[in-house]
C-alpha cells in the first residue's frame, strides 16, 4: 500500500517518514495552483483551476466562489449541481466526498485531519473521511470533523461544530451540533 491508500484508509499516519514526503511534492503544487484557483475572474476559470487541483473534471452544473482552500486537493470528489460559496476551507488528506445537489455555505470547513493527544506522537496525523449525502445543506461558518457522514437532505445550521453522522433528513445545530428536528 502506498502514501497515498494509506491516507485514504485513514488511521493514524506518520509524517516524519521518507514516504510521506510525496505528500508534501503535492502540498507544495496545491499551494502553487491555488494563487492561481484564487485569482480566477469566473466561475468557469475556477472550476478548471479546482480541477486541476483535484485531479478531477468537476462538472459544468457545479459553482464554487473563492477564496477556496485545500492543503492537498487530490483527494477531493466533488459531484455535480454543487454550490461552495466563499472562503471555505477542505482539509482532505483522508478523503472528502460531496454527492450531488449538495450546498455549502461560506466559511465552512471540512477537516478531515486530526492529530493525536499523545505529546510522543502529536506530529502524527489521525485520519479519518467526510462524506457529505445528496442535497444535504452546511450552513455558514459549520465546521464538519473528521469521520462524520451528512446524510441526505441533512442540514447543518450556522456555526455548528459536527463531531458525529448527521442521519438523513434531520437539522442539527449547536457546538458541539446536536439533533434540532426532522426535515
Amino acid at each position: 500500500m502506498n502514501i497515498f491508500d494509506k491516507l485514504l484508509a485513514g488511521g493514524l499516519i506518520e509524517t516524519t517518514t521518507d514516504e510521506f514526503s510525496k505528500v508534501y511534492e503535492i502540498v507544495n503544487e496545491t499551494i502553487a495552483a491555488s494563487v492561481a484557483l484564487n485569482s480566477s475572474s469566473n466561475t468557469a476559470e475556477i472550476r478548471d483551476r479546482l480541477s486541476a487541483i483535484i485531479g478531477k473534471t468537476i462538472d459544468q452544473s457545479t459553482t464554487v466562489f473563492t477564496p477556496f482552500h485545500t492543503n492537498f486537493g487530490k483527494h477531493i470528489t466533488i459531484g455535480n449541481h454543487v454550490f461552495i460559496n466563499h472562503g471555505c476551507s477542505f482539509l482532505d488528506l483522508g478523503g472528502i466526498t460531496i454527492e450531488d445537489n449538495v450546498l455549502i455555505g461560506p466559511k465552512v470547513n471540512l477537516i478531515t485531519e486530526n492529530h493525536p493527544t499523545d505529546p510522543s506522537q502529536r506530529k502524527s496525523l489521525i485520519l479519518k473521511s467526510i462524506h457529505i449525502k445528496n442535497n444535504a445543506w452546511i450552513g455558514a461558518g459549520a465546521t464538519i470533523l473528521p469521520g462524520v457522514t451528512i446524510g441526505e437532505n441533512a442540514v447543518v445550521a450556522a456555526g455548528a461544530v459536527v463531531n458525529k453522522d448527521v442521519p438523513a433528513n434531520t437539522i442539527v445545530g449547536g457546538v458541539p451540533a446536536k439533533f434540532i428536528k426532522k426535515v
